[in-house]
């Protein structure tokens, strides 16, 4: 078993040098500058435009189907709020609006996603399900969240706090990324899998805890994580 990074195993009998899945990488971008954080409704739309390339191009199905993207617009509408120069007077008021649509969301969809949370746009929600973001943790462009995941606040002293995940990570099924934990861009968080050390970008990570298994990371999985060039 060789080290990759402090903190992050590798099992030697696991990784693999085979050629990545064909697959698109690519959606449709609003042309938003993806390195900032935008004004609540450009957000939501290159969310939008990641769930129209999974549904060949149609915006029908991702608006009325897809309870991903309604908990991402509610979160989308509630952040711009907290984001917001607004006078207080104001923006309080509809951010107690935002609390209580947040509480509908969690019970319509089981997303929790946090105003306070920072959450890059172009976000897939892939399922219905629980979905449990720490208000404090921080969330790149570009990323798959599925169902059963948390990412959340863990460890005691130094190591104490919430994760950071890089652009373009996905976060398989049942995934737990806990404590003081710095993901890198393109890495994959395998099913199930419980991360509470560093992740190297552009890795997969699988088991619990998790050790690294391949150098793929999102390479070639079909998620439409990148916009078109």
């Amino acid at each position: 078993m060789r080290s990759a990074e402090p903190g992050v195993r590798v099992q030697d009998d696991l990784v693999t040098d085979l050629e990545p899945t064909p697959g698109d990488e690519f959606y449709d971008s609003t042309g938003m500058d993806l390195m900032t954080r935008g004004r609540w409704w450009q957000e939501a739309l290159e969310d939008l435009a990641r769930y129209r390339a999974h549904h060949g191009g149609s915006w029908v199905r991702p608006v009325l189907l897809e309870v991903g993207w309604w908990a991402l617009l509610q979160y989308r509408i509630a952040s711009g709020l907290h984001r917001s120069e607004l006078p207080a007077l104001v923006r309080l008021p509809l951010l107690a609006a935002c609390v209580l649509g947040h509480k509908v969301t969690e019970l319509v969809t089981g997303m929790s996603l946090p105003h306070r949370a920072d959450i890059g746009p172009g976000t897939y929600l892939g399922h219905f399900g629980p979905v449990v973001i720490h208000a404090d943790a921080v969330i790149g462009v570009g990323c798959n969240i599925s169902q059963g995941t948390t990412v959340g606040v863990s460890g005691r002293g130094r190591r104490r706090g919430v994760p950071v995940l890089g652009d373009r990570v996905y976060l398989g099924a049942g995934a737990v990324v806990a404590g003081r934990v710095h993901v890198g861009d393109d890495a994959v968080i395998g099913a199930n899998a419980v991360v509470t050390r560093d992740v190297p970008a552009g890795c997969t990570v699988s088991g619990s805890p998790a050790v690294v298994v391949d150098e793929l990371g999102t390479r070639g999985m079909g998620l439409h994580q990148r916009p078109r060039p």
